[in-house]
């Protein structure tokens, strides 16, 4: 099982949604959703520091034993260096026992060793995957393996979209 994860911020709360899901054919077995009434501000270069509590909080509600893996909009190094990025902040503060995938749509500059590119659909933009905890490549390869013909696998488009919800 699968847990992906993504917060959208609201004009005074940040609104966290997590989705359960099997790999094999992505069937959804369950959906999260948690409201943060208080999240620290953006710093820029830390970008950790706003979403890690959202995403810990929401790891309060979802019992234990019903994920192997976490996927998070984001990066899991933010460049060469190995500095970390969410996911890598993120698999540390599980004590590096869930590998963590970061699925992100936009480019960061010296960080190409740290990333697979994928090309999904017809889209010409790729999608930049990093990972820890979890073979670069395999975890580039099960992003691209998701359900659904667009850029963006189907799941995550329906994990995205439900954040943005009211």
């Amino acid at each position: 099982m699968i847990l992906a994860l993504d917060v959208h911020y609201k004009e005074n709360y940040a609104k966290v949604v997590g989705v359960v899901y099997d790999e094999k054919n992505e069937h959804i077995k369950k959906w999260y959703i948690k409201e943060i009434n208080s999240y620290v501000d953006y710093i820029p270069g830390k970008f950790y520091k706003k979403e890690l509590p959202c995403l810990t909080a929401m790891l309060e509600e979802v019992p234990k034993g019903t994920f192997e893996l976490i996927i998070i909009d984001g990066y899991v190094y933010v460049n060469n260096e190995l500095s970390l990025g969410l996911g890598g902040y993120l698999y540390h503060y599980l004590d590096k026992k869930i590998p963590i995938i970061g699925v992100a749509k936009n480019y960061f500059q010296n960080n190409q060793e740290t990333v697979a590119k994928i090309y999904r659909g017809s889209s010409m933009n790729p999608l930049y995957i990093s990972s820890i905890g979890i073979n670069l490549l395999k975890a580039a390869e099960m992003v691209k393996g998701m359900n659904g013909p667009f850029r963006i696998p189907d799941t995550l488009k329906q994990l995205d979209m439900m954040t943005k919800d009211n």
